[in-house]
């Protein structure tokens, strides 16, 4: 049989609309986590974000976060391993992304903690959203500084713009196509903005599903997810899952199609396959 590695993706794949995991959800994932099935999810959000939603599951495997820029240890919540940008990508990216003063941030890290490191001054509609949404929770990661240098100061593992299509695309245009680093550009899973999130090279969620499989040994890899930025995630799987609350063109490519976010679709996969 098998040694199978189960990925998910956390937002519209395993989580609900409301932002839940459902009891049903976490009951039988723990129970199988015991049994020694070896599952974990790999998602855009950071590990706290994250950590927040699914801390009832006691993943045993290393989680993936920020799309594959850093490993993270669910049982002990924390981070184990991050992937930095070099001096001289910053540079490159700050000359490309004036743009972020407005409608962006950084994640930086100082003395092993992530901040998100905003510059001060107006802000476009959406990325004022997401400080009032945080702002709101006491985030203690939401720091801002006064000059430009400071925002790209530090040991930096993402970049992240949250404004409309229009304005973000064609800074997309002008950073897809460099191979020095990753990025994705993508409507938001429940708003109508757009987020431009930029990660150092090799930090996919794709690439860090491969680092896994190899460094546990497994031999088969199955997947689970909803949108475009799971494809990759889909050409390196053994079996690609998509939920059918998934887009289309994400389940046009996809091997086997399961139940919906709303249905424990994931988790019931696993169930069938392991008999």
């Amino acid at each position: 049989m098998a040694d199978t590695l189960y990925v998910t993706d956390l937002d519209k794949t395993l989580m609900r609309n409301d932002l839940t995991v459902s009891e049903f959800t976490v009951r039988e994932m723990n129970r199988l986590i015991d049994e020694g099935v070896k599952i974990t999810y790999a998602t855009a959000r950071s590990f706290t974000s994250a950590y927040d939603i699914t801390k009832d599951i006691h993943f045993r495997v290393p989680v993936i976060t920020r799309t594959g820029t850093t490993f993270a240890d669910q049982i002990n919540a924390r981070e184990i391993e991050t992937a930095f940008f070099c001096e001289e990508n910053i540079e490159e990216l700050r000359s490309l992304l004036p743009v972020i003063d407005r409608c962006g941030f950084t994640s930086v890290y100082i003395d092993g903690k992530m901040y998100k490191i905003f510059l001060e001054g107006p802000k476009c509609p959406e990325s004022q959203g997401y400080i009032e949404y945080y702002k709101s929770k006491e985030d203690k990661r939401l720091r801002f500084v006064e000059t430009m240098d400071e925002l790209w100061e530090g040991d930096i593992s993402y970049i992240t713009l949250i404004a409309s299509q229009e304005e973000l695309a064609p800074y997309y245009d002008k950073v897809k196509t460099s191979d020095r680093w990753e990025c994705i550009f993508q409507k938001d899973a429940y708003r109508e903005e757009y987020w431009l999130e930029i990660c150092p090279k090799d930090a996919t969620k794709a690439k860090s599903v491969l680092k896994l499989k190899e460094r546990l040994g497994c031999d088969k890899v199955v997947v689970f997810g909803d949108s475009l930025n799971d494809l990759p995630m889909f050409e390196i799987a053994d079996v690609a899952c998509a939920v059918s609350n998934g887009m289309d063109e994400v389940k046009k490519v996809a091997d086997v199609i399961i139940g919906s976010n709303e249905e424990d679709g994931v988790v019931n996969y696993i169930l069938n396959d392991i008999g």
